[in-house]
């Protein structure tokens, strides 16, 4: 906004307001002495743009952006801790910590005999893809058996700015009441775990709520996220009497997102590469345009896997000189997805 207020405009504007007896030459005493000041106003004036771009939520960084939303009631998701299911050849106490790997665990409920949720103690994903043998911190007299099977809800990072942005913005453009979609899609996203929401009216007749849930891994979320998300939503012995967050007479059924497997086969043009050097590049490809479409599946009716997309981003890889032909689960066509499905990696198969 100020951009024009350079030194030399501002120098030139003082010395207009000099005297013309006077000498105003660069090195004169005047001029000296306006130098520093112009210097020190241009500094000035570039420290004001900055505050206007930090006036407004389009422009300002984290901590004024936070400050701003927070005028609305609106804050960035915090990181949360893993929480895994443990298990055992024995009940434990609670607060019994293990370690695995660089990261520490702590069992904090029990669920079944020598079953155990274990919270990560590290905050954020970093609890989310380690298994296997869990090795006690202290001792427990008859332990013979300690695991770390599955996933139950994913640990998250705390919101990222740009997405805090949207979310914020978006949030100003709903209007979130009594039970309607925007209500349903701000209250579950506020759910750890949950990394998409679309609701669905009256699938099993009047009266009753489809929702169907990506958890924020961008995969079909545990069966202890739906449960928390029903509990939380409508619980289920006490359906539509208004119990949870659903207003009376809402009878919502909470269900994980579906998964399609989508296998891709590929003729292939090479040059300077063989079939096996580029085959592992390829697959990460693939699997990085499926994630692309699985973090947009709650912002779509319905996702489409396009075989120009993939055959253009092969293309980069290289070593390929060209992609002859190609098929998407033995079809020669796009694969058009239903309105719950999500498009998980199946196999690969390159040929020349």
């Amino acid at each position: 906004m100020f951009e024009q207020e350079t030194f030399e405009v501002i120098i030139a504007r003082m010395l207009e307001r000099v005297s013309h007896d006077v000498d105003k030459r660069d090195g004169a005493i005047i001029y000296d002495a306006g130098a520093m000041t112009a210097k020190e106003l241009q500094e000035m004036y570039i420290a004001l743009d900055g505050v206007i771009l930090e006036t407004f939520p389009e422009t300002a960084s984290r901590p004024n952006l936070i400050r701003r939303a927070a005028e609305y009631g609106v804050y960035p998701y915090p990181a949360t801790h893993a929480i895994l299911k443990g298990e055992f050849n024995q009940d434990i106490p609670i607060g019994s910590r293990f370690s695995l790997g660089e990261l520490n665990y702590i069992a904090i409920q029990r669920i079944g005999v020598g079953i155990y949720e274990m919270r990560c103690e590290e905050i954020g994903s970093a609890g989310n893809t380690q298994f296997g043998q869990l090795i006690p911190i202290e001792y427990i007299n008859g332990l013979q058996r300690a695991e770390l099977t599955e996933l139950l809800i994913p640990g998250e990072e705390e919101e990222p700015t740009e997405d805090f942005r949207v979310r914020f913005f978006l949030t100003r453009n709903q209007i979130p009441y009594g039970g309607n979609r925007d209500d349903y899609k701000q209250k579950i996203m506020e759910i750890q775990g949950v990394g998409g929401v679309k609701p669905h009216r009256t699938p099993a007749g009047g009266g009753t709520v489809g929702i169907t849930i990506i958890d924020s891994n961008y995969q079909p979320p545990s069966q202890a996220v739906i449960d928390e998300v029903q509990t939380i939503v409508d619980p289920i012995p006490n359906n539509g009497e208004g119990l949870g967050v659903a207003p009376y007479g809402h009878r919502v059924a909470v269900k994980a997102v579906e998964t399609l497997t989508v296998d891709i086969a590929m003729k292939l043009v090479l040059n300077g590469a063989t079939l096996g050097q580029v085959q592992a590049e390829i697959e990460d490809i693939a699997e990085a345009y499926l994630l692309e479409q699985r973090k947009a599946w709650d912002k779509e009716s319905s996702l489409i896997v396009r075989q120009l997309q993939i055959e253009s981003r092969i293309l980069e890889v290289a070593g390929v000189n060209d992609v002859l032909e190609s098929t998407i689960n033995n079809v020669n066509s796009n694969l058009l997805l239903t309105a719950d499905q999500i498009p998980v990696l199946g196999t690969v198969t390159l040929y020349e």
